[in-house]
């Protein structure tokens, strides 16, 4: 045998050697190794993604959009695969508007794989960030909340935070309903990466639209008299609520400062509550129609019963006079009213009695919640008859040493206005286009009773009324003006110098339709109901009763 052809002999030896391995190797890949292997594949290129649901709508009664959700993405990086990182800062951050040495730094860490650059970026505007193909960033599909109308209802409303969970507001108290369900969607890649198959394992669920019985063009006009309340009394804050009496739907509720929903974060924390449902005050003169509500259900009084008055009446240790000086003077229970007599209203209290004062302000609702789906909702103070000193019926009769929210005063006067039946407030009208519950009302006082506390209340816009210079043309209007010291925090005394100016009245007097609540806190240069708080009323009013097309009388 020749040298070639031991050469070719050791070749096909090795070949033969070669073919065994490789056929061995492949039977152990496809046996031993096989589900290891499999496992490997699917990993590489089956991939699973979680998609995000579409956050639900938010609209007012007519539908029109107060939040929405929008395509939007996170942009995140992985610092080590970033080849050029001053190039990368320089040109994503001519895109996004931020900082470049923030970017860079960003990019530069080496502490970890991951770090978001920003999130919650306009889609459009992310999509130009993906176009530069720079290794080493990343874009996550998620959505971006935004509030078309930026400042209305903003604090009712409320906010989400940069995971797309509800924060405040009805964001917050309905954010299982608004969330909706993420999906899952299975991604299969070929050999280089490029997707060759998309199914969807879990459909995302988008979240319900919630419409409100919020109008957008009543909360706007009510947000504007606010405003304009606010440069004149630079108070600490404001609030007014607008409702149907008769259904307890609410129309607006409006707070001052307003705050900007898409930059919640730019204003003060006072601000941003919902002042009408969380924030309690003394409701001075304003609480006065429920002393003598009380009374005329238990027949102490009527209407036209004569009280010849002192200028001032004492209770205990305690000296109660009127807001201005006066002689002896004789008035009627409808008087009392339409002149905010503190001594009338004491008076009357003290006939009433401290245990059937206190039956009916319970049976008003003070001192718990009103129920308005809202979220947050204080319940106010009101003491127990074993905890009245010797003057509290000196004080409670005309709304003082006592806390109510703005909610429960408009809840209660609704009472007064619909004819004798107290109502939860509601301000959600349908989820998902299934109408909410309406809600059942309870008799707390008998319709004669309630029609003439609407007389005497007429009274308070007459022309010897603490609101005479208020009034709507056409229109017969009702209500109380409240004026109440502040208690000092530092001394626990009533402030001399800080007040809540208020007023709460609905029309048309005789068969209201519209109810307007209105609390002024801490007004500056002018702090009385009747110059403050009623004037604001009557702007209101003067708008939303003709465009509510309720007809004058």
């Amino acid at each position: 045998m020749g040298l070639t052809d031991r050469r070719i002999g050791l070749l096909f030896a090795v070949f033969i050697v070669l073919l065994g391995f490789a056929g061995a190797r492949s039977a152990f890949l496809g046996t031993v190794k096989a589900s290891t292997l499999k496992q490997a594949a699917a990993v590489q290129q089956v991939q699973t993604v979680t998609v995000p649901a579409r956050r639900g709508g938010i609209t007012d009664r007519d539908g029109v959009q107060l939040a929405v959700s929008e395509p939007a993405d996170d942009i995140a990086a992985t610092p080590y695969l970033i080849k050029d990182a001053p190039g990368s800062a320089a040109k994503i951050s001519r895109i996004l508007g931020s900082d470049e040495n923030e970017l860079l730094k960003k990019f530069t860490r080496r502490d970890t794989g991951f770090v978001y650059v920003e999130r919650g970026v306009p889609a459009d505007i992310a999509a130009r960030v993906q176009k530069l193909k720079i290794e080493g960033i990343d874009l996550i599909t998620t959505s971006r909340r935004t509030y078309p109308r930026s400042w209305l209802a903003s604090q009712l409303i409320g906010s989400v935070g940069i995971d797309g969970a509800g924060l405040s507001g009805l964001e917050y108290s309905l954010d299982r309903r608004l969330r909706g369900h993420d999906g899952k969607r299975r991604l299969t890649n070929d050999a280089i990466g490029q997707p060759i198959a998309v199914q969807d394992e879990v459909r995302a669920r988008s979240g319900a639209t919630v419409r409100l019985t919020i109008d957008a063009a009543v909360q706007s006009k009510v947000e504007a008299v606010l405003g304009a309340v606010g440069q004149v009394y630079k108070p600490k804050g404001a609030t007014a609520i607008v409702m149907d009496p008769n259904s307890g739907k609410i129309l607006a509720l409006a707070n001052w400062p307003r705050v900007d929903a898409n930059d919640p974060g730019g204003a003060p924390d006072y601000a941003r509550q919902d002042l009408a449902t969380g924030t309690t005050y003394e409701p001075g003169s304003t609480f006065k129609a429920f002393t003598v509500a009380g009374a005329l259900e238990e027949r102490k009084i009527t209407p036209d019963t004569s009280f010849d008055l002192a200028p001032t009446i004492q209770v205990a240790d305690r000296s109660i006079g009127e807001a201005e000086d006066r002689g002896y003077e004789t008035m009627t229970t409808a008087q009392i009213l339409a002149k905010s007599s503190n001594v009338g209203a004491v008076t009357i209290g003290l006939r009433l009695g401290r245990l059937k004062f206190d039956k009916w302000v319970r049976t008003f609702g003070f001192g718990k919640p009103t129920g308005v789906d809202l979220p947050g909702e204080e319940q106010g103070i009101v003491p127990t008859p074993k905890q009245y000193s010797g003057s509290s019926m000196g004080n409670l009769p005309i709304g003082q040493g006592l806390a109510v929210t703005p909610i429960q005063i408009a809840t209660a006067y609704s009472a007064i206005a619909n004819g004798g039946v107290l109502r939860s407030p509601e301000v959600i009208d349908s989820i998902g286009g299934k109408p909410t519950a309406a809600k059942r009302g309870k008799r707390v006082i008998s319709a004669e009773v309630a029609a003439q506390l609407r007389t005497m209340l007429e009274g308070v816009l007459g022309p010897t009324g603490t609101a005479s210079e208020v009034s709507v043309p056409g229109y017969r209007l009702a209500g109380k003006t409240g004026t109440a010291n502040k208690v000092d925090a530092a001394t626990g005394e009533y402030s001399k110098s800080r007040y809540v100016a208020s007023f709460v009245g609905f029309a048309p007097a005789s068969d209201p339709k519209l109810l307007c609540a209105v609390m002024i806190d801490e007004p500056q240069g002018n702090i009385f109901g009747g110059t403050v708080a009623a004037p604001a009323f009557g702007q209101i009013m003067s708008f939303a009763l003709p465009y509510l097309r309720i007809a004058p009388k």
